[in-house]
């Protein structure tokens, strides 16, 4: 489904807006939730960078220290039109020791800047996935609209969140990567690799559970609990199911400790039971080729949550009518979702 044509949850935006202008703009902290050991074989890197993804920081530091490309770790990527703080992990095991800061003065395409800010010692690589979220600093300029509707929206998503959609990131450039996943099912497109596999495999199962999430958003249900729901813990992969809904299970997602999950599709049966599940089963009943494509390609079932909480967020209002948003968001979750469900964008 089309990122536009996804529900909102609050109402249409409130104002419109001119988002990552630069990329100055849209300002990323990476947040591990561990810091370096102080001991081992590989060397974590914070690194700021300015117009370069991710894959080519950590490609420039295998070539500084003469490892191979597999031998460096990072927890996720990062946007390249943005400017970003992020960890990689080095192994140096059997490699002189070398200048670090000496990437800074390598040789990098107009634009682009990269800059070293801490090296330690660490025990092992940072492998995929391993962070417990990220800090957003967005400037969102000539903001148009009603300031004070748009303070009521940004309180109400402040304190409601907002569905937890995939962002148009995960769908690959133009939203292709799906329908080229259903080429893959038929055979008639062999990807290049398992990196290319992995991130078509990864645009289905987004797909499936941004269809179920708007439909339960349509229902209004997106932050209610079903009967037979399955709960995802904030900040966690964890989730448990519950045949009832309690007074504590209600309590619990007042205080936003758990939310309301919908399925990341694969083998093996759902894990909701009752009127959840039998909700989930309609949501995908029309999905059938991209759900057989998960199972076959040998995915397991997963859940995912559906509410997503911003924390530590603020806001003020800079010269003119440009308004800088600030907000922390679990690992997974895109700030561009929260924003849909504040202004729309303008072309720039």
């Amino acid at each position: 489904m089309s990122q536009h044509l996804l529900p909102f949850a609050h109402g249409a935006p409130v104002g419109s807006a001119f988002i990552r202008s630069c990329p100055e703009d849209f300002r990323v902290i990476e947040d591990l939730g561990f810091a370096p050991s102080g001991e081992g074989q590989h060397r974590m890197v914070e690194i700021e960078k300015r117009n370069m993804n991710s894959d080519r920081v950590a490609t420039l530091l295998a070539k500084h220290v003469g490892a191979k490309r597999r031998d460096v770790g990072l927890a996720g990527l990062k946007d390249r039109f943005a400017i970003t703080r992020q960890w990689f992990s080095v192994d140096v095991a059997g490699k002189e020791v070398v200048d670090w800061y000496e990437l800074e003065r390598g040789e990098h395409a107009e634009g682009e800047h990269l800059r070293v800010l801490q090296v330690h010692e660490h025990a092992k690589k940072i492998r995929k996935g391993a962070l417990k979220g990220n800090y957003f600093q967005l400037v969102l300029r000539q903001v148009e609209g009603d300031r004070e509707l748009l303070e009521q929206r940004l309180e109400q998503i402040r304190c409601d969140g907002a569905p937890n959609y995939f962002g148009e990131q995960r769908f690959g450039r133009g939203g292709a990567n799906v329908a080229r996943a259903l080429q893959m099912f038929e055979r008639n497109y062999r990807p290049r690799g398992r990196h290319e596999r992995g991130l078509l495999l990864s645009a289905v199962r987004s797909e499936i559970f941004n269809q179920v999430c708007a439909k339960r958003v349509e229902a209004g249900s997106w932050n209610h609990p079903l009967v037979g729901e399955v709960y995802a813990l904030a900040k966690s992969r964890a989730w448990f199911h519950e045949d009832e809904v309690s007074e504590e299970i209600l309590r619990r997602i007042a205080d936003h400790d758990i939310h309301p999950s919908a399925p990341l599709w694969g083998r093996g049966r759902l894990d909701s039971t009752g009127e959840a599940r039998t909700f989930e089963e309609s949501a995908v009943s029309g999905l059938g080729e991209l759900c057989n494509g998960l199972e076959y390609a040998g995915l397991s079932q997963d859940r995912r949550a559906l509410r997503l909480i911003p924390e530590k967020m603020s806001w003020r209002w800079l010269q003119q009518d440009d308004l800088e948003l600030c907000f922390w968001l679990p690992s997974g979750s895109y700030a561009t979702v929260l924003l849909r469900e504040f202004v729309t964008p303008f072309s720039p």
